[in-house]
């Protein structure tokens, strides 16, 4: 390989979003990889930047690394409201511009996520906590590989992208709390569910 992609590739991993991606999420790995492209791909499309109240809506269809790099470049957070989890198990994540009106689908193209042999088992011996200290080296290096080796492949070989119109979602409520009949912990009003003429938060139920 050629100085100038092992520079591009160096670039990428040192750049300020992505060390901030890192940062949020505790380490470099394929998924929060693949996170960084979605959701960079998607603010472009959108030409949008990072929302700093509720600009933008983030829908991620999976709660795995990649959703850590969709909080950070978009700045939708569930304490904002504007970030929606679907348990769909899908690396998918739809992007809505209140600004504009606009949304797009972002998602995995098929087998783009798949380790190689070599990778694939070096996983399981991990999980099965029987690795020894040099595969789990090895399996480092792999990682830290195909991690850069999605930074650096093309967008439009990752994903299928395309324009979705959706319901504008609402905004996030802020309502007064009322406490639970049965804990007595002050709860949203809205999240109260009537038992018997009796309000009940839903950990109790």
């Amino acid at each position: 390989m050629c100085n100038c992609c092992n520079a591009k590739k160096t670039d990428i991993m040192e750049s300020e979003n992505f060390k901030k991606c890192v940062e949020f999420h505790g380490h470099i790995c394929p998924g929060l990889s693949i996170g960084y492209k979605a959701a960079l791909e998607g603010m472009q499309k959108l030409n949008e930047e990072r929302s700093p109240d509720e600009e933008i809506v983030a829908i991620v269809e999976t709660d795995a690394c990649s959703a850590d790099a969709v909080q950070v470049l978009t700045g939708c957070t569930f304490g904002k409201g504007n970030f929606i989890y679907k348990d769909h198990g899908k690396m998918a994540l739809t992007l809505f511009s209140r600004n504009s009106g606009k949304g797009v689908r972002v998602s995995m193209r098929p087998n783009m996520m798949s380790p190689n042999e070599e990778h694939s088992s070096l996983i399981q011996k991990i999980r099965a906590e029987e690795a020894t200290d040099q595969e789990k080296a090895r399996f480092q290096e792999l990682h830290l590989q195909r991690s850069r080796d999605i930074l650096e492949t093309p967008a439009q070989e990752l994903f299928n992208v395309k324009s979705v119109q959706m319901e504008i979602p609402p905004k996030a409520k802020i309502e007064p709390s009322e406490p639970c009949f049965v804990c007595g912990e002050p709860t949203m009003r809205t999240k109260l569910e009537l038992v018997d003429d009796k309000k009940i938060c839903r950990g109790c139920l």
